[in-house]
Order: structure tokens, then sequence, then C-alpha cells
């Protein structure tokens, strides 16, 4: 079943040093969004933390990486599911779950866009056991009530 929603554009840029996912987490955080995606995103690191296809624990590599692709899901209480696409000096390109430790060497350029008529979040899915995204009408906004002079 899909939904939809209106769409809000949040455009950001990373700094030299920052952590990518940490940035990402704590921006949807402070901007309270329930249902968010990765629009575009381009960039270097200097160090990446992926977890690669069918793999438990995270593959760190060190250099000098374009970010060729950042696509996923965001919420403020869902959290993120996010994968990152990078390429090297010889345009050898890897991708994996985007995780922690991944730096940002001159500046990483996003478009984040906010659906406010939805909500993100995750329940485990029987089949494989992995949390999976559940998406939801967001919680209708009642106005607080005016005070009257």
């Amino acid at each position: 079943m899909a939904s939809s929603s209106p769409l809000t554009a949040y455009a950001l840029r990373l700094k030299p040093g920052d952590d990518l996912r940490q940035q990402l987490m704590a921006f949807v955080a402070a901007h309270h969004l329930e249902a968010g995606a990765v629009l575009t995103c381009v960039g270097s690191l200097t160090e990446v933390s992926l977890r690669l296809a069918n793999q438990e624990k995270a593959t760190h590599y060190r250099g000098h990486f374009e970010i060729v692709s950042l696509v996923g899901t965001l919420s403020a209480t869902g959290g993120g599911h996010l994968h990152l696409a990078v390429a090297d000096s010889t345009g050898r390109t890897l991708g994996g779950h985007l995780l922690d430790g991944c730096r940002i060497y001159t500046t990483a350029e996003i478009v984040l866009g906010a659906l406010p008529a939805l909500r993100f979040t995750r329940q485990t899915d029987p089949a494989f056991g992995y949390k999976e995204l559940v998406v939801e009408p967001a919680a209708p906004v009642v106005p607080k009530p005016k005070k009257r002079p």
C-alpha cells in the first residue's frame, strides 16, 4: 500500500571532519522529522564505514572518496536506513549501509525531503528478523487554544 504527502525540502552542507550519519540524524532530531528521505547528496569523504551486503560487521576504508550516491529513509523516532556508494581515485565504486564513522573531506551537499503527512517507524519482520519500515499517517496536529487577554 502506498501513502502520499506534500514535500518540504531542506538543503544543508556538512563541513570537513563532520560525521555524515551523525550529522544527518542530528538534523532529523533537531527538526523533529518523522518521515524523510535523502533527495540528493554529493561530496567527499576521507573515512568510510559501511556494513556490506550480507555482512554483520562494519568495513572501514581510508583515503579520498567521492560520494556518488546516498539514498534512504529518515525518522526522528524510526531512525535511518541509509545506503552510501563512494568511488575512489580509480573509479572503483563500493557501497553498503551507511554507518557512523564516515568523515567529510571537503564537503557534503545534501537535500533532504520531509514528508509531514507521514510517520516512519520500524517493526521486526518475522520472515528475516530485520526491523523494516512501517509507513503510517502522521499524528494530527492539534492547535493550542489561544489565550484571551
